[in-house]
């Protein structure tokens, strides 16, 4: 081995060996972290200012530490996950649970981006990923944020709160809406692409053609006309004949390569 590609590995080497080490003396910063095993990689379970997250380290970590942001229902059909991390990615989680993409929501992704940055830094842009409700904050942050992010793969997401779960309880409460505000609202990731279009991101969906709980017409279909139409990049992998689930391919590997060309430096 020569001696530059022995400084290239030994720098490798040493980014895996400081990452693991910051994750697992936690403690140190004020954060306890549970080391735990995700698939046959390293996950680091830990609350950051009282909210569940998670941080799953690769047995090889990429150049400038790139990393998966996944929203909601964590661990669930984790062929992407696994896939990225297997490529040197990070993996990241933190809850959002019952927030439906709101405001409140969007800030505690904004703390959780600043402190796996600024902490253990990580690259200043993200690849998101969310599985259906997922969809809502994944793209209300990006919307937000649309320089910190590589690309978003969304898998049969919802961009629209009046499709799923249409405008209840749950959902005024989250954004602090009256139903009269709720049904005028033009805050949906459907409604606001234009950030994302014009910072260049680059989309992929996956969607079950036979979809009634988050409809491809009333989500998938429209963020794909509009993103078109405003000059954005986008891929739709359509599943003929597939309801809301299964989630995913079971082979990823058409989503990882479309990542893995297309991702935003």
């Amino acid at each position: 081995m020569n001696n530059h590609r022995f400084y290239i590995y030994t720098l490798i080497f040493l980014s895996f060996l400081v990452i693991k080490s910051s994750l697992a003396n936690e403690k140190n910063k004020g954060v306890s972290a549970t080391k735990e095993n995700f698939h046959g990689f390293s996950q680091y379970s830990f609350d950051l200012d009282g909210v569940k997250s998670v941080i799953v380290v690769p047995k090889k970590v990429a150049k400038d530490k790139p990393w998966v942001w996944r929203a909601r229902f964590y661990g669930h059909e984790p062929q992407f996950d696994i896939a990225m991390l297997e490529q040197g990615y990070h993996l990241v989680y933190t809850s959002v649970v019952n927030l439906y993409g709101s405001p409140e929501a969007v800030s505690r992704w904004d703390s959780f981006y600043d402190y796996v940055t600024s902490h253990h830094g990580f690259a200043k842009k993200a690849v998101l990923e969310g599985m259906s409700r997922g969809g809502l904050i994944v793209y209300n942050w990006a919307i937000q944020n649309p320089k910190k992010v590589s690309a978003i793969y969304a898998d049969a997401p919802v961009g629209d709160f009046k499709s799923w779960p249409g405008i209840n309880k749950k959902i005024m409460s989250a954004y602090d809406l009256t139903r009269q505000e709720a049904e005028k609202y033009q805050g949906n990731p459907i409604d606001n692409l234009k950030p994302l279009a014009i910072a260049g991101v680059p989309i992929i969906h996956v969607v079950g053609d036979a979809d009634e709980t988050v409809p491809v017409s009333e989500n998938t279909a429209i963020i794909e006309e509009r993103y078109n139409a405003l000059g954005g990049f986008i891929k739709v992998i359509h599943k003929k004949g597939v309801a809301h689930h299964p989630h995913s391919l079971k082979d990823p590997k058409p989503i990882v390569d479309f990542i893995l060309k297309n991702s935003l430096k």
